[in-house]
């Protein structure tokens, strides 16, 4: 038996997640139901759940402030929202589970069937979720794009500065980072979650195979697609598909 903890503002979510669970995930006991982050943190330390279904949008503190409180969690993390693209985005480049509102019976039961399976420490990406939650914050609230991306390995976070990243290279799921000074970093993430997470108005997708630092860009050569030379002096294809849209951000920066 799992033991769950839900923590939600909402009434209604609160009690219709309940519900839910009591229906369709008889491996799952609901130890609490807590209707404040300052609740939910104070259930969590008295009943240490196995699992926790945490509402990301809570007043005066949201999902991610009260994981921030936690010292050491210990516990898995089904995150429940209704419409935070960030936040989604985020928790999927750190492959947490989530679910949005209101609640897909069949999306539920997934999340936890994998939850049941799951046994690996989920530790580092905690912790790489959190730290990408708080470089947005900040750069949102100061009007700027983020400057760093905090990202989860098999055993450490890196935690790379966006503007030393010239470009990324596809490489079936996984991608490579080129950096300056000839660094280059391999992360099993498909290019398409760089892309999500990368601000897309300083990163553009030229190719299927490669999203490019648009400040490294030092010169294009037209073609039918044409190509660019970039700050390490490699020379990338621009495919006709994304031609246009490349040459947009080219002269807008």
């Amino acid at each position: 038996m799992i033991k769950a903890v839900i923590i939600d503002d909402e009434p209604k979510a609160r009690q219709g997640l309940h519900l839910a669970i009591k229906k369709y995930c008889p491996d799952i006991e609901i130890l609490s139901l807590c209707d404040s982050p300052e609740m939910g943190l104070k259930k969590i330390n008295e009943l240490e759940p196995d699992l926790v279904f945490l509402d990301v949008q809570m007043p005066k503190m949201s999902g991610f402030d009260l994981l921030d409180k936690i010292d050491e969690i210990n516990f898995d993390v089904v995150f429940v929202t209704a419409h935070d693209k960030y936040a989604i985005k985020a928790i999927k480049f750190s492959a947490l589970d989530y679910l949005l509102k209101p609640i897909d019976i069949d999306e539920l039961v997934s999340a936890v069937q994998k939850i049941s399976k799951k046994k690996e420490n989920t530790k580092i990406k905690y912790q790489s979720l959190l730290s990408n939650v708080n470089e947005t914050s900040k750069a949102t609230s100061k009007a700027k794009a983020i400057s760093r991306l905090a990202i989860p390995t098999e055993n450490e976070i890196i935690l790379q500065p966006i503007m030393d990243i010239i470009y990324c290279e596809a490489d079936s799921s996984y991608t490579t980072l080129h950096l300056i000074n000839d660094k280059k970093i391999t992360v099993a993430k498909t290019l398409k979650e760089f892309e999500n997470m990368l601000p897309e108005i300083e990163f553009c997708r030229i190719h299927h195979s490669t999203l490019v630092n648009m400040s490294h860009v030092l010169k294009y050569v037209k073609g039918e697609g044409g190509y660019i030379i970039v700050s390490n002096n490699a020379q990338l294809n621009v495919s006709r598909r994304k031609k246009d849209y490349f040459l947009h951000l080219l002269h807008e920066s």
